[in-house]
């Protein structure tokens, strides 16, 4: 299964959470975080920041990430995209947020993230994260590779 690194920016002063709107691939015109695959050698830190900069331009410390997510996307009619997407939340970065060749950055209110523009699954885990929990999710998708279908929520181990 593939695993990703994905990172949300929290601008909490402002109200406002800074994701990017994909503008290839499968998950074109989607809104998500800034991420992608890990690559041999890289922790999923190294992975997060080194996405988060080519994505999107913006630098930042290692030490300013907080892992706040482990979901695993399962796509029984698209086993090729099944993943594991570990999610981290930075709220102390370098630079705003720059349009590259794959993203372009979208600020949204924290109080009505745009959930249909996302991938189905953010409007089960995303409001969790945004109250400070941590969360570890499960979700399996139909046949449409749009939609979940099953949704599970494991308690987050010690």
């Amino acid at each position: 299964m593939i695993v990703c690194s994905d990172v949300l920016l929290f601008d909490r002063p402002n109200g406002r959470l800074g994701m990017g709107r994909k503008k290839r691939g499968v998950e074109v015109g989607k809104i998500q975080g800034y991420g992608g695959k890990l690559a041999p050698g890289e922790t999923l830190a190294q992975c997060a920041l080194r996405e988060l900069l080519e994505e999107a331009g913006v630098r930042a410390k290692e030490q300013n990430l907080w892992y706040v997510a482990h979901l695993t996307f399962e796509f029984p009619h698209k086993p090729e995209w099944s993943q594991v997407v570990h999610v981290f939340r930075l709220e102390h970065w370098e630079g705003e947020p720059q349009e590259t060749e794959e993203m372009a950055p979208v600020w949204c209110d924290l109080r009505a993230l745009p959930y249909q523009e996302m991938w189905d699954d953010a409007r089960y885990w995303m409001p969790r994260v945004l109250e400070g929990r941590k969360v570890r999710m499960r979700f399996v998708y139909g046949e449409d590779n749009q939609t979940v279908a099953r949704a599970e929520h494991e308690e987050w181990p010690s």
